[in-house]
């Protein structure tokens, strides 16, 4: 008997591909045969998928990058895409298309339809990308990361979360050490876009807190390269111990070591948080498709395990004070520890699991 098929449609950036790979693995595991379907820009994350794991590059393309002569083509290039996935499929039909999100989930997820193969799709964020929002209503499901999500009538939406890393789990729910009169630690995500503003305010209010707070902070801050050896200088200038890295490849450790995280809200990175279990400040990107950062901090924010301040808000006084209020305060850190953690899905590949392997059931049935 051979081996269940999956199909999964993912690409773009890494917040759609992390948790398409983790699904993979866990596939792979259940004996499943495993192919994505992504682009060349998608390709580039597929270094960490088993390597069981058939990758297939589908012609695909977005109305958001290039000229007047790049836009002309991209409703070919994505015909052309979907056309070469159908006559794949009609060759070798999975039992199930899984989409991610992105541009290049366009051709399987598109292929899938006219031929009626079972699909779903897994939305990270707390409203839905272009692409998801376009198969919202075609598809069997949307696998919600961020809940609520806001969804389109007459689509069915299922709370999964959001798939994390095996490093992340390995620090599920570990113990949280509240603030105190011993060296403390800050750790700063910035996220790939508009990490600019953080670079610019936080410095300038851990440097603002009261002089026997500072005193015992220590900080982790992720700084694009270009922003880098300003923040270093400036946190020398001011005493502050502090490592400023374009990227942590630690970040998990960072987190579980932290009396506070502020944060961008990406959908991966509130998943982390929320599943590790830490009071956090959030400043949600401003510029997201659909202003969709807010709504991922949204449901932890209102469980009490995070601090939201707007971007058009966030200033060095503002900062300062809801970090004074969170390291001042143990009683309340740990509660606001305890709220995160009570948001977070670490179950959340299992859920897709379980999903696909329910959706392909049903057609066999």
């Amino acid at each position: 008997m051979s081996k269940p098929y999956l199909l999964i449609a993912a690409g773009g950036t890494g917040g759609h591909m992390f948790p398409a790979q983790a699904l993979a693995e866990a596939m792979l595991n259940k004996g499943w045969r495993v192919r994505l379907s992504t682009d060349p820009r998608g390709a580039r994350y597929t270094s960490g998928f088993p390597h069981s794991t058939e990758i297939v590059e589908a012609s695909s393309a977005t109305f958001a990058r290039g000229g007047l002569a790049a836009k002309a083509l991209v409703g070919p290039k994505i015909a052309g895409g979907v056309t070469s996935m159908a006559m794949q499929m009609m060759r070798d039909r999975p039992d199930v298309v899984v989409g991610f999100g992105g541009y290049p989930s366009i051709p399987a997820l598109g292929a899938a339809t006219l031929l009626n193969v079972p699909r779903m799709i897994h939305e990270q964020n707390g409203v839905l990308g272009r692409v998801n929002k376009l198969f919202a209503t075609r598809v069997s499901q949307v696998a919600c990361g961020t809940w609520p999500t806001d969804l389109p009538e007459g689509a069915k939406g299922v709370h999964t979360g959001n798939p994390v890393r095996a490093a992340v789990l390995e620090r599920a729910a570990a113990g949280y050490i509240p603030p105190g009169d011993y060296p403390m630690s800050i750790l700063v995500m910035g996220g790939s876009q508009g990490a600019r503003i953080l670079s610019d305010v936080v410095p300038g209010a851990i440097a603002a807190l009261p002089d026997g707070l500072r005193g015992h902070i220590r900080v982790a801050h992720q700084a694009r390269d270009e922003d880098g050896a300003r923040v270093a200088a400036f946190y020398s200038d001011h005493g502050i111990r502090a490592e400023v890295e374009p990227f942590f490849q630690d970040v998990p450790r960072r987190i579980s070591d932290a009396q506070l995280v502020i944060s961008r809200s990406g959908a991966s990175s509130v998943a982390d948080i929320s599943v590790i279990g830490r009071p956090s400040v959030l400043i949600p990107f401003a510029a997201a498709a659909g202003d969709h950062q807010t709504a991922n901090a949204r449901g932890l924010v209102q469980a009490g395990g995070a601090i939201m301040i707007p971007e058009n808000a966030l200033d060095v006084s503002s900062l300062t004070e809801q970090i004074t209020s969170v390291l001042t305060n143990p009683e309340a850190a740990q509660k606001m520890a305890q709220a995160a953690l009570s948001t977070g899905t670490p179950d959340a590949t299992e859920r897709l699991v379980h999903l696909v392997e329910d959706l392909a059931q049903k057609e066999t049935a």
